[in-house]
């Protein structure tokens, strides 16, 4: 077994005898009476020095002060993670209190299954022991049971972050209303195609910008009301396959396809030039990430595109989100943080306390933006950083100890300035939390046996007839087929998983 990279003690718990700066953020009494020892992190050193520079130790000072915890970290470089995570599951007498896990597999599920695990939901529901923790999204939380025990605290990420935006200058032009339904947004590309929203006379503009990466099919579906990859249905679960709504989509799609309102070629297009397809004139609907819109506009207005509705102002985005008050739902994670066996009740209770903590607003800007007076100062209420990049590794690797719960950095205060695209982005994610649609069938997968073995096969069969039918290359037998052949290759057996544990859940409820 090899031997895990430990930071230095001296950077690990201090430095204590440096004073640190005497930082806005803390000038606020937080004399934290809560101190049980100390606690111990396995995370993913992604920077090569992680808490390795001069000003760390100041650093580490504040969040102790914040926190009233002295923590030891281990990190482990990138390319070496999964393999420790995978010896500190056979030989658990190493593992560390809190550690980083990637996703939910097998392995961990039989980690789950050997008590290696804190269940979470004992504990962080109280909202006076854990204020930030307990404001957890259900939703998200639910995708990280196991048997019924939540494994682990989410390091969220943007649940609403998928939508739709649209050339907001072309539609202006062609006198088109922000778009609401799925016919609405028909009318819209099909005017972008063949109305000539750019006023140059040749007919070369479409209305969905479209490249081989069909997520923007996922988003799509959402709207239709099928639900994202399974749904919930006459009291079980099912892929939205099976649903008359997932026709309806594939069908309203494929007119879009057969009509000339997204490249012919799409399918042999690089993801590269997807954006590109607005920037430089030739589509005007992106359904993707709400930041790609956002991008899309950043590019239009740095490229000084005139507006064609108003040549005195720059071309831009309208991102508007849902459709139908319906979008797709991210996973609202980007891995997340277990407490092993390896702490007892009380040091649980301290892991939480801590994790709790750093997820106020001082330690995420904390692990942002570093100390007040040394790595930034503020200006009218903004954070104005005045460090060098290098500086960074004084406090960016805090942040693998943040879940941002109940929320991330764009929501905390003091802030650096945004503009108006970016605070419009900000807005759209928000409210499209709302709207978002979730996979409820993400854990059970997990657990599902065919599934570990099948599921990439089974997710594959699905993709390519539903790629093929919207391009016409099968007619809807082929595509009942396709629907056949998942059945026959694990499907049967996985619906019949994952329904047994999606009972048994209801059963407990």
């Amino acid at each position: 077994m090899t031997v895990p990279k430990m930071l230095p003690q001296k950077i690990l718990f201090g430095l204590m005898a440096l004073s640190f700066a005497s930082c806005g953020l803390f000038k606020k009494s937080n004399e934290n009476t809560f101190s049980h020892g100390k606690i111990s992190f396995m995370l993913v050193d992604t920077s090569g020095n992680p808490l390795g520079g001069e000003g760390a130790g100041k650093v580490i000072d504040a969040m102790k002060r914040w926190t009233g915890v002295d923590v030891e970290f281990r990190y482990i470089p990138t390319d070496e993670y999964n393999k420790k995570v995978t010896e500190v599951f056979e030989h658990p007498s190493s593992a560390p209190m809190i550690m980083h896990i990637n996703k939910v597999n097998q392995e961990l599920i039989q980690a789950v299954n050997d008590d290696f695990l804190w269940d979470l939901n004992e504990f962080i529901w109280d909202a006076e022991k854990y204020p930030n923790l307990s404001q957890a999204n259900k939703n998200v939380c639910k995708s990280l049971e196991v048997n019924g025990k939540l494994i682990g605290l989410y390091k969220a990420r943007d649940i609403g972050r998928n939508g739709f935006s649209y050339r907001v200058d072309w539609a202006e032009k062609l006198g088109l209303p922000e778009p609401k339904t799925p016919e609405d947004v028909y009318n819209m590309m099909y005017a972008f195609t063949y109305k000539d929203p750019d006023g140059n006379g040749i007919n070369d503009t479409w209305g969905l910008a479209m490249c081989n990466y069909t997520g923007p099919f996922d988003v799509i579906q959402t709207w239709f009301g099928c639900g994202n990859a399974w749904t919930e249905e006459n009291g079980k679960i099912v892929p939205i396959h099976q649903t008359a709504a997932y026709k309806d989509a594939l069908d309203w799609m494929r007119v879009l396809y057969q009509e000339g309102l997204m490249p012919s070629d799409w399918e042999t297009r690089d993801s590269k030039t997807w954006q590109a397809q607005i920037t430089d004139g030739h589509a005007g609907v992106f359904v993707d990430v709400m930041d790609g819109g956002r991008r899309i506009w950043d590019n239009l207005v740095s490229h000084k595109v005139p507006s064609v509705s108003d040549p005195s102002k720059f071309a831009g985005m309208n991102l508007i989100g849902a459709i139908n008050d319906k979008t797709l739902a991210t996973s609202g994670y980007n891995g997340f943080l277990v407490i092993t066996k390896s702490a007892s009740r009380e040091q649980v209770e301290t892991c939480l306390h801590y994790l709790d903590k750093m997820c106020d607003d001082e330690m995420v800007i904390l692990a942002a933006y570093g100390l007040e007076g040394v790595h930034y100062n503020l200006q009218g209420g903004n954070i104005v950083p005045i460090s060098t990049k290098s500086s960074s590794s004084d406090y960016s690797a805090l942040n693998q100890t943040q879940c941002f719960i109940p929320h991330a950095l764009n929501a905390a205060k003091p802030s650096v300035v945004q503009n108006e695209r970016k605070r419009k982005e900000i807005q759209i994610i928000a409210e499209n939390e709302k709207s978002a649609v979730f996979n409820p069938a993400v854990s059970y997968l997990a657990n599902s046996p065919t599934y570990a073995t099948e599921g990439g096969k089974l997710d594959k069969i699905i993709s390519e007839a539903r790629t093929n039918y919207i391009c016409g290359k099968i007619s809807e037998v082929g595509l009942q087929a396709a629907f056949d052949e998942w059945n026959k290759n694990g499907g049967t057996e996985v619906l019949s998983e994952v329904n047994e544990q999606y009972r048994a859940d209801k059963n407990k409820e």
